[in-house]
Formats: C-alpha cells, sequence, structure tokens
C-alpha cells in the first residue's frame, strides 16, 4: 500500500481576510471599517490539502514558504491540520508569500498578493520519491508558479507511471493570459481539471459553462467546473453530468472552490461514481463557506456525506461506511530541506 492517499503541490501562505468592506475601496488616506479581520492559512494548494485531511485522506504537501514567522505559521497550520509537511522546503533567501483579502458585501473579494518565494517554487521541490509514494497528485495555483508550471507535465508522468491519477486547479492568471502553450502539455496527463466558472471560460474562450467544460474536456482531461449557488458539472468530451450546491447562509466564501477539489478527489479515491463524487464535493465546498477562513468549517467526511445525501437523497454509490481504514491520516515527519 503506498504512504498516501494524496500529494498536494502548490501555494501555501497567510491569508489576511478583512471585511466586507461596505462601500468601495478608498485611497487618499482614508480609514474605513469593517466588521471581521483574521489571519487564516492561505493558498489554493494549502486549503485543499487541509480539507482533504478532514474528510481522512493521508495527505502530503510539497512546496515552498520563506525561513520567516510567516512560514513557520504556515508549517505549523498545515501539520496542525494532519498533513505531511516534511516537503515544506524552506527558501533560506526569499519571503514566504502574503495575502490580503478584502470581502465586498455582495460576496465578491479582491486578492491582493505578494508572491515571495512562489516564484522560486520548481520541480526539484517536488521529491520524485514522493510521487511514487501516492494514489494521487494534485497541483494548484498553476499560473503563480511559473517554474513548476513548465516542468509540471513531468511530475504528472511520473505520477501516472506510478499509478497515481492526477489533478489541476488552474486558479487565477494574474496576468491574463491563460497561456494555452504553457497549459496543453500538462492537461495531457491531467486526469481532472477542476477551475471554477469563470476560469473555465477563460481558459476555453467559451461563456457558458458547458460549452467551456467541453472545449477543455477536448484538451485531454475529465473537466469539472464549480459554479457556485449553481453547484458544480462534470464534462468527459462526451458525457455531462450535474450536482447541485448544498444551501447555506455564507460567512466567508474564500477557499470554498478548494474545499470543493478537496471533496472530489476523496471521494474519487474512495471509488465514489462521477455523480456521487460530484455531489459530495459540491457539499464540500458549500459546507466550508460557513465560517471565516478557508478552513475552518472544512467537513468531515461523515458531515460531506449527510449534506450530499440531503441535497440527493438514496445517492447512488456511496458506500454505507464513511471510514475506510486505508485513508485515516498517518502523518510522517520528513528532513525540512532548505534551497534558494
Amino acid at each position: 500500500m503506498k504512504s498516501f492517499d494524496l500529494l498536494v503541490v502548490g501555494d501555501a501562505n497567510p491569508d489576511v481576510v478583512v471585511g466586507p468592506l461596505r462601500g468601495p475601496l478608498e485611497f487618499g488616506q482614508r480609514e474605513q471599517f469593517v466588521e471581521h479581520a483574521g489571519l487564516v492559512l492561505g493558498g489554493s494548494a494549502a486549503i485543499m490539502a487541509c480539507g482533504a485531511a478532514r474528510l481522512g485522506l493521508r495527505v502530503a504537501f510539497a512546496g515552498r514558504v520563506g525561513d520567516d514567522p510567516a512560514g513557520a505559521f504556515v508549517r505549523e497550520a498545515l501539520a496542525g491540520r494532519g498533513v505531511d509537511v516534511g516537503a515544506l522546503v524552506t527558501d533560506p533567501v526569499r519571503p514566504t508569500p502574503l495575502t490580503a483579502v478584502v470581502m465586498a458585501g455582495d460576496g465578491d473579494r479582491a486578492i491582493l498578493t505578494a508572491q515571495g518565494c512562489l516564484t522560486a517554487t520548481g520541480p526539484e521541490d517536488v521529491p520524485r520519491d514522493l510521487i511514487r509514494a501516492s494514489r494521487h497528485v494534485h497541483a494548484a495555483s498553476f499560473f503563480l508558479m511559473p517554474r513548476l508550471a513548465r516542468c509540471l507535465a513531468a511530475v504528472f508522468v511520473l505520477a501516472r507511471q506510478s499509478g497515481a491519477t492526477t489533478s489541476l486547479d488552474t486558479n487565477d492568471d494574474p496576468a491574463g493570459r491563460w497561456d494555452a502553450e504553457l497549459l496543453d502539455p500538462v492537461l495531457k496527463f491531467t486526469d481532472f481539471l477542476l477551475p471554477n466558472a469563470a476560469e473555465a471560460a477563460a481558459l476555453s474562450g467559451q461563456g457558458e459553462p458547458v460549452a467551456a467544460a467541453a472545449v477543455l474536456a477536448g484538451r485531454g482531461p475529465v473537466v469539472v467546473v464549480k459554479d457556485g449557488a449553481n453547484g458544480a458539472l462534470a464534462h468527459t468530451g462526451t458525457e455531462l453530468t450535474r450536482a447541485a450546491a448544498v444551501a447555506v447562509e455564507p460567512v466567508d466564501t474564500v477557499g470554498a472552490g478548494d474545499s470543493f477539489d478537496a471533496g472530489f478527489v476523496a471521494a474519487t479515491l474512495r471509488g465514489l461514481d462521477p455523480l456521487s463524487a460530484l455531489t459530495v464535493a459540491a457539499a464540500c465546498g458549500s459546507l466550508s463557506t460557513r465560517a471565516h477562513g478557508g478552513t475552518a468549517a472544512q467537513p468531515t467526511w461523515d458531515e460531506a456525506l449527510a449534506a450530499a445525501r440531503a441535497t440527493r437523497p438514496g445517492l447512488p454509490g456511496v458506500p454505507d461506511t464513511a471510514q475506510d481504514p486505508a485513508m485515516s491520516p498517518t502523518p510522517r515527519t520528513r528532513e525540512t530541506r532548505s534551497r534558494s
């Protein structure tokens, strides 16, 4: 049996979340009050890893933080949620990335990120033995890490050769290029592409989610599109599957898509059929919005399953025994390495 169910590759940083902001953000040294502010674990990959560990997977994380208090915060937060951080490299020169999230009153948000050591993250930060030891490899924030993006296809090829499945959540492209020449070599070895509706539109050139998913599925992967209150859909290139969102009163939507990713991968690794996996994933995304920050309200497997069954009674393909002994978290410690 492999040591890990899931290896997550990508970004990890503190998020400073403030809001909701009632009205436009003002400059000119104007001070504005908000109802809430918090320092929480951020980074799409980090939130996804925590969500998967909460769902009972054995999870390892590969990425990079700085040799600073922010990096120590990230390392402690991940480990405290059951994620193995032995492959989380400490960069001795560059700082840990930092993100400020300003929440608007209508649920929208602005995201300001200082990249720090993200630009230095590369394939050498993803140990080959860790890839071979994992049943599934997930990568996130593709466009934020150009060095890793250029070599991610090789990481996924090794994963496939080792019998693992793969998934990718590109997240946003701050440059707005959505470079197909950079992405397409990776999609050839990606089992599941997990964009939200806006990202799917930008990646495909198609504004409607089903059309966008169909175009992207033609480039290789099964495409799973997250569409907020509209739920989610999956497109294989020939078959379309839809699942509804779980009705909740959202407190904070930061990281909901990453919790969705965790639910989809966890359900798929447990052997659930595509519709069941999509339904569980939609439940995980919805339930994660019940508290501030990306990880505070992430559900357990039992909670996600109950919410999924409430949305779709008699959900096919979901085992009655929610806890698979092979999925129980078994974090282990590796030696922390530093690279410039």
